[in-house]
């Protein structure tokens, strides 16, 4: 007995996708078995094909079980696998999430875009490693924390969660982020219920929120009064793009660009253990 999958990465956030798996088979075991990068087929997390009504729902899992609200590179993935496999057409579709439909454009071929929903800065005033950072939900929690400079970022230590003081209610991805120039962010990304990963579309997106908003207020943003909406975010699996006009309408969406690659699809066979499939 197996399970069919596929395997598919967003700047090299990595997922494996079960295109005809019952919701109740998910379970919190059978996801840690299929991301354990040496008993399974390794993975940041599950992504379960499933129906919202007439739209498409992204039943988005961490690696180690945890349901997780929303996830811009997996949106990604996941809507590439449905127009590759014909069950949806090339172009604009809506994908039913935990934090809200999401609307994605897919080109037959090439970087797929996602509306990540109009983000939303918190009270919150959390403290990492002695630095304050920004709290944003992005249909998920954020914290933002700044960063002097590129090799300070590179020389991070983030094989265990970060120090959150205070955390937030239900815990928080951590982005540090070090800028580069005008529009243009180098991130690194602490994610909950994984660990660090190679990119974080909720975190870019996240990042790109905060770092506007401290450019308004301290009067700095370069490009202020321009058309020009578009940041650059360069992650450790890549690059990616994030239009945002929030300055102008604090109620606008914020839009991700980026690749989204199907790299394997096979059968994972489950053995012995077939407790994992409850």
């Amino acid at each position: 007995m197996g399970v069919r999958f596929l395997k598919g990465h967003g700047t090299e956030n990595d997922f494996v996708l079960l295109p005809d798996l019952a919701e109740a088979a998910l379970t919190p075991e059978l996801v840690r078995a299929l991301c354990d990068r040496r008993a399974g087929i390794g993975a940041d997390g599950v992504l379960r094909v499933g129906r919202d009504g007439a739209d498409w729902f992204m039943d988005y899992r961490n690696a180690d079980g945890s349901l997780a609200e929303m996830c811009g590179n997996g949106a990604r993935v996941f809507a590439r696998y449905l127009v590759d496999s014909g069950r949806a057409e090339a172009g604009e579709l809506t994908l039913g999430t935990r934090a809200g439909p999401r609307r994605v454009r897919v080109p037959a071929r090439g970087d797929v875009t996602v509306d990540m929903g109009p983000p939303r800065l918190l009270d919150a005033r959390p403290v990492v490693g002695g630095v304050p950072g920004a709290a944003v939900s992005m249909g998920n929690p954020h914290v933002v924390v700044p960063v002097a400079t590129a090799a300070e970022l590179a020389a991070l230590e983030l094989t265990r969660p970060p120090d959150v003081v205070p955390p937030l209610p239900t815990g928080q991805n951590v982005e540090f982020v070090v800028r580069l120039g005008p529009r243009h962010l180098q991130l690194r990304v602490h994610e909950r219920g994984v660990g660090e990963t190679r990119s974080c579309g909720t975190g870019v997106c996240a990042a790109v929120v905060a770092t506007s908003d401290a450019d308004e207020t301290a009067g700095t943003d370069e490009t202020a009064g321009t058309d020009d909406t578009e940041w650059t975010v360069d992650v450790p699996g890549g690059r990616l793009r994030v239009a945002w006009n929030g300055a102008a309408d604090p109620a606008a969406v914020v839009w991700l660009t980026g690749p989204a690659v199907l790299v394997a699809a096979g059968e994972w066979l489950v053995g012995d253990d077939r407790s994992v499939l409850g």
